[in-house]
């Protein structure tokens, strides 16, 4: 991945745009942000080139599809050599229900988002980890009963500001 590109007031407009409405046309886009068709799509190719667009999708409501459980998870590890975070990452990777996994500070190595049926799902999850022996020391779940704020995009302008 490329990321010797340098945005400027245009390419950070462009993806504000594409967070909030991936789905729209390079017309709408150009429109959007003020500028024609061809240098629009040409930023946008540069954009994806160099890495700053990861890929495009749809955002799903979940709670349209059925009661699902989501539980954050702090995971700590007995071991710290570079080879127990690398066994760690490499036998979770593949499990479905790990939605999200966050290398963190504070008391506990990983946070994991794991997304389950409901709590005896989830609970099978984590027993499946514990017989793999990945290097689980403990672990601590915090079920979520509800989420009344979940942004789906970054606020650029503000986070590149200072910049």
């Amino acid at each position: 991945m490329r990321t010797d590109c340098t945005l400027d007031r245009m390419d950070l407009r462009i993806l504000a745009e594409l967070q909030r409405r991936g789905r729209m046309t390079n017309v709408e886009l150009a429109d959007a942000i003020g500028l024609s068709a061809s240098p629009c799509l040409a930023r946008v190719k540069r954009l994806e080139k160099a890495g700053f667009i990861e890929g495009y999708g749809a955002l799903l409501r979940m709670e349209k599809l059925g009661d699902f459980q989501i539980v954050f998870t702090k995971v700590t590890l007995a071991d710290h050599r570079r080879e127990d975070f690398v066994r760690f990452l490499d036998a979770i990777r593949g499990v479905d229900e790990i939605m999200e996994c966050h290398h963190a500070t504070g008391g506990y190595d990983y946070l994991l988002k794991v997304v389950a049926r409901n709590v005896t799902h989830y609970q099978s999850v984590m027993e499946g980890l514990l017989e793999r022996d990945i290097g689980i020391e403990k672990y601590f779940s915090y079920i979520i009963i509800k989420s009344p704020i979940v942004k789906t995009h970054y606020h650029l302008e503000s986070l590149l500001a200072a910049r």
